[in-house]
């Protein structure tokens, strides 16, 4: 068991009140977390700016170099963790033992992490689309087209109110730092390991630290997170989305809708994409906002789903160091029976079938400190049913029956869209289409991302603004010019 401390830019602080994480099968604490409180984070955002004037005190160049080290330490070395230490094994079994992620998968969300920061230069060369570096230090410069541009930050440290259910997302605050942005961070309470580990990695490295504040707390820390920082990403449901929309300061991740749409020129082929489609509903435990959550088809939808029931259907629960676990426990009391619930409620809704169940058996496993619920298929006959367009943090996807030429309309808000189809001309509406933020043509499984291309928005244009300007000499040179 290791005691954690709140990260006040860069130094810990030890909190008086302190939170347990504790292993989901046996119960045993696995790290004591101090908790920070709103009136902490008020007293140090005071000092907000200093982030920011740390970072900009190193080249960009410098921090992304520094970043490929960080990466090798953070997947290789034991490391710090609280008033203990953490090897690679350590932090797997303690990421899985806090969240319910089988310890193969943590092992790969360490392998995504360790990706994007060894290629962080190319990363920031997508993100702000080849803009020399120094522009972002300097608030201008000339863009490699001789044109004179002037970026200005939003904000000198970027909130994050992290989750607890999918480590994966981590890689989105990745290069925030790089980009000379300051990071207040507050870690979902059953995933501490991730941000701390990383700032262990980070002042390794030879990164400002004192750039980087870990405040771990309730849902009132995160809201002050919100309240304090001029740019927050936070992620959470559907309630949460529609608390923050229309709010600039705030980019808000939540369920993605993830879906397959097969184009009418290609559906009668259905049988090959099957696989293809189940690896988006059940990889990663289907705890994604790119997992599969919708098959869209205007025919052999019964058989479609019956299809990936084989599929899927007979996964069951395995512990969690076992290599080939693939669900995920839900490690908060009664979670995994009330979805189980009121899936089974939504299931009486006409038009709905259950495709799994009674053939594969129950989808609820229930364990003495936590359950899993196995994958689950269903089938609408129409887009109408609200179990249509529905998500859960678990393989579950609804193969939805609707034509072709009402799909863009009802799919409905689609973070990724996998769109099958040589239709040139369907393929141009779907391009068109704003309700469908990433969009792939082919046969591509949703989960199937190009780090060079962010999966939803762009932190860049998030962070920083593109304004006009100009310099006395440039004024004279345009009034020659006239």
């Amino acid at each position: 068991m290791v005691t954690i401390p709140v990260i006040r830019w860069g130094k810990p602080y030890e909190s008086l009140d302190l939170d347990e994480v504790n292993h989901f099968i046996t119960g045993e604490t696995l790290a004591k977390v101090g908790q920070a409180n709103p009136g902490l984070l008020a007293r140090d955002a005071r000092k907000m700016d200093r982030a920011r004037e740390a970072l900009r005190s190193v080249s960009i160049a410098d921090l992304v170099e520094m970043m490929k080290k960080a990466g090798d330490l953070y997947k290789d070395a034991t490391l710090p963790m609280g008033d203990g230490t953490q090897s690679p094994d350590d932090f797997a079994k303690q990421q899985s033992a806090s969240t319910g992620l089988p310890e193969h998968m943590c092992k790969a969300n360490m392998a995504k992490n360790h990706f994007v920061l060894n290629n962080m230069d190319k990363i920031l060369d997508a993100l702000t689309r080849g803009l020399p570096w120094d522009i972002l230090t300097k608030g201008y410069g000339v863009e490699d087209r001789g044109v004179t541009v002037s970026y200005q930050a939003n904000s000198p440290a970027l909130g994050m109110v992290l989750p607890s259910n999918s480590p994966g997302v981590h890689t989105l605050w990745l290069p925030v730092m790089t980009m000379q942005i300051g990071l207040v961070l507050k870690p979902g309470p059953l995933e501490p390991w991730t941000p701390y580990r990383m700032f262990a990695a980070f002042t390794e490295a030879g990164i400002p630290t004192e750039a980087m504040g870990i405040y771990p707390g309730g849902a009132e820390m995160g809201a002050e997170v919100v309240q304090r920082c001029d740019r927050t990403m936070i992620f959470g449901g559907t309630a949460t989305i529609e608390r923050y929309m229309g709010d600039p300061r705030v980019q808000v991740h939540g369920p993605g809708f993830s879906k397959v749409l097969l184009g009418d020129d290609v559906v009668d082929d259905w049988e090959q994409y099957i696989d293809l489609i189940a690896d988006g509903i059940y990889l990663n435990s289907g705890r994604g906002c790119i997992n599969t959550s919708g098959v869209w088809a205007s025919r052999h939808t019964e058989e479609i789903a019956e299809a990936l029931a084989a599929k899927v259907g007979p996964i069951d629960a395995l512990p969690p160091d076992d290599p080939n676990a693939a669900l995920a426990a839900f490690t908060i009391e009664g979670q995994g029976a009330g979805i189980h619930e009121t899936i089974l409620e939504g299931c009486k809704a006409s038009g709905v079938t259950d495709v799994t169940s009674g053939q594969y058996g129950s989808r609820l496993v229930e364990k003495e400190r936590a359950a899993y619920l196995r994958p689950w298929i269903l089938h609408c006959d129409s887009p109408e049913p609200k179990m249509a367009n529905t998500e859960y943090m678990f393989p579950f996807c609804s193969v939805v029956k609707c034509p072709q030429d009402k799909m863009i309309e009802k799919i409905g808000q689609t973070l990724v869209g996998s769109a099958i189809t040589n239709d040139t001309k369907w393929q141009r509406e779907l391009l068109d289409a704003t309700n469908i933020d990433r969009l792939n043509i082919g046969p591509m499984a949703t989960i199937k991302l190009d780090w060079l291309q962010p999966h939803e928005g762009n932190i860049v244009d998030f962070l920083y603004r593109a304004r006009a300007f100009q310099t006395p000499a440039e004024q004279m040179a345009t009034v020659g010019a006239c």
